[in-house]
């Protein structure tokens, strides 16, 4: 049995992780978060212990660590601005990370943490749950070997209220703009899929992103919204839609265990590298920078 930590407890994405720890039989013994409102994890691990700033919980790392009691993992599901900062944390307690999207926001920092990871011995790991979808796996066996150039249409439209504009994902700077906060892992399926980038168009605002992306087997439009005047119909829900060849691809289901298989794949020593992720982060880093 492992032991886990997770930094990020009130995030939207927390309880995925928490659950896929509590199903792989792992034990979650401490969380970091300034926000209390973290009542679900009484449902899961009533005497984790909690803390509010990040001085207290290295302590209390350090401390297990003193007892033979160490954290073997810490799981990150803070802002995505403050994602490497926290797995330069974890690496340098000994820990390894499993760290939602986006990895980083800046390309170069991955360098750094190849670095330390060296260093240190221990794994970053990253969620690219995608790549574990059914459906996905066999796009990826359909056409990754294919020498024709395929047409891809993307449209995700996701409506955000006033919120999202006072939140940190509002702030482009915090959350790396709409290609990292919400296209990341299409993006990511995307280049899994159909090679690298060779050349791409842009054009973003706050709420909107576009472009072409030119791979090596793929010409890719993309659109990425969060206006509700966007969606085709006037029920507030996201529309998704992706097609290749002018062929609709369905995979609005098989979402819910994906962060279970993910977690079984990391613990057994199959998870997703720093080398796997790295060209989406940098893909994502030139949308945003237009």
């Amino acid at each position: 049995m492992y032991k886990f930590a997770l930094i990020g407890a009130s995030g939207y994405i927390a309880p995925r992780h928490v659950e896929a720890i509590k199903k792989s039989h792992n034990d979650l013994v401490a969380l970091l978060d300034p926000y209390d409102g973290i009542g679900y994890i009484d449902k899961h691990y009533p005497k984790a212990a909690y803390f509010k700033d990040l001085k207290s919980f290295e302590k209390h790392l350090n401390d297990l660590r003193v007892s033979g009691n160490e954290v073997n993992y810490i799981s990150i599901c803070s802002p995505n601005h403050l994602h490497y900062e926290h797995i330069k944390f974890s690496l340098k307690n000994d820990c390894n990370v499993i760290c939602e999207k986006p990895l980083v926001l800046i390309h170069e920092k991955i360098k750094d943490l190849k670095l330390l990871e060296k260093e240190t011995g221990k794994r970053v790991n990253t969620i690219l749950q995608l790549r574990h979808h059914p459906t996905i796996i066999e796009l990826k066996k359909k056409y990754s070997k294919t020498n024709k150039i395929h047409k891809i249409s993307l449209d995700y439209i996701t409506p955000r209220g006033l919120w999202y504009d006072s939140s940190w994902k509002g702030n482009i700077d915090k959350s790396g703009g709409l290609a990292s906060n919400i296209g990341v892992h299409f993006f990511d399926m995307l280049l899994w899929i159909f090679g690298e980038v060779k050349e791409y168009q842009v054009s973003n605002t706050d709420k909107n992103s576009k472009g072409v992306l030119i791979l090596n087997n793929a010409e890719v439009s993309y659109n990425l919204s969060i206006k509700q005047e966007d969606l085709p119909w006037d029920e507030w829900k996201p529309y998704r839609s992706i097609t290749i060849d002018k062929e609709e691809i369905e995979f609005s289901t098989g979402f819910t265990e994906l962060h279970d298989i993910s977690y079984n794949k990391i613990l057994s020593g199959g998870g997703f590298t720093l080398e796997d992720v790295e060209p989406t982060i940098e893909l994502i880093e030139k949308i945003r920078l237009g």
